[in-house]
């Protein structure tokens, strides 16, 4: 079993707190739940391209940040597995401009998902329920992702501040 240093633990610890204190800040301007999603926390999703550490501190920072959520534990459940499956593929991809196509997919997926599944009624209102959810979701969370997410990889980069001991 490998050991995690104090210095990865802090990050993850940083990036969990980030992330659910960007979703509350989104939160209030409306945007962090529902079927059209802006979490400002989601562009952290990116960062276990160069931290893969982080991928459980978001996974912590997320259900914290579900635990108000409007659709309750499924998304407390449903949701937070999303962003830990989607750290967890961040971290695998090789090239950085795909950093931010996990969190995509998985979000507009399975979030897509939970959403559908509280509107519907019944099996036959799923699944247009199901696209129509995937898709938004998905759409706002490759704005936040791929605009935001991949400056931050860049700033990070640039400047090599999370590098330094």
């Amino acid at each position: 079993m490998r050991k995690i240093t104090v210095q990865q633990l802090t990050r993850a610890a940083i990036a969990g707190a980030l992330y659910a204190v960007l979703t509350l800040l989104s939160s209030a301007f409306g945007i962090a739940y529902g079927p059209v999603q802006f979490r400002l926390s989601e562009a952290l999703c990116v960062l276990p391209f160069l931290f893969p550490e982080t991928a459980w501190g978001l996974f912590a920072g997320c259900w914290v940040s579900n635990l108000i959520s409007p659709y309750g534990p499924l998304d407390m459940v449903v949701g937070s597995l999303a962003t830990l499956l989607a750290a967890l593929w961040t971290a695998k991809c090789r090239r950085k401009w795909l950093s931010p196509l996990p969190p995509v997919v998985c979000n507009g997926l399975l979030v897509g998902a939970v959403l559908a599944w509280q509107q519907s009624g019944s099996l036959e209102t799923f699944f247009p329920a199901f696209t129509a959810n995937a898709l938004s979701v998905a759409l706002g969370e490759a704005v936040v992702c791929f605009a935001l997410g991949l400056l931050l990889l860049r700033g990070i980069e640039k400047t090599g501040t999370l590098y330094r001991r």
